[in-house]
């Protein structure tokens, strides 16, 4: 699936701030969507409805929590495979078929698609990759993490 870049109208104020305030964290509460509702002036189902359209419209790509695969015993690694531009939708959607793959993005480069793998266990790293390099009759390339840096990342709509 190409990414495309919404026109400027397609967002709101109200939805900027949702996707502004939502990356500082979400409420731990038992109405967490009340409560963040209630800081953006909206209320839960409205926020929930917001989330909706976001995710329809492509302006999100999912909602939720990030867990670190590796503290629960798990792995994370960053992938990239050299895609052909005339097939690149095609094993776009053959990779985004797997629940391990937590995003992909495409490159200007001869590896022109690159994507995180998130697996349960170390090991499924080279299952998930194994598995994507058949489906797609691709070398997937691994470059597993060396070091983490935290560089509170965060962007403005």
């Amino acid at each position: 699936m190409s990414r495309q870049t919404l026109p400027p109208e397609a967002l709101d104020d109200t939805d900027r701030a949702i996707l502004n305030r939502l990356q500082e964290g979400f409420p731990l509460t038992p109405r967490p969507f009340d409560d963040a509702g209630a800081a953006l002036g909206l209320t839960g189902a409205q926020l929930i409805e917001r989330l909706e359209r976001l995710r329809a419209i492509g302006a999100i790509t999912r909602f939720g929590p990030f867990y670190d695969a590796a503290a629960m015993g798990g792995a994370f690694c960053l992938c990239a495979l050299s895609a052909p531009q005339a097939d690149f939708d095609r094993i776009a959607a053959l990779v985004n078929a797997h629940p391990e793959v937590a995003h992909n993005y495409a490159r200007d480069h001869a590896l022109n698609m690159w994507f995180v793998l998130a697996t349960a266990t170390p090991e499924g790293i080279a299952e998930t990759a194994g598995r994507i390099e058949a489906e797609t009759g691709l070398t997937v390339w691994r470059f597993p993490k060396l070091r983490e840096f935290f560089i509170g990342f965060r962007v403005a709509a």
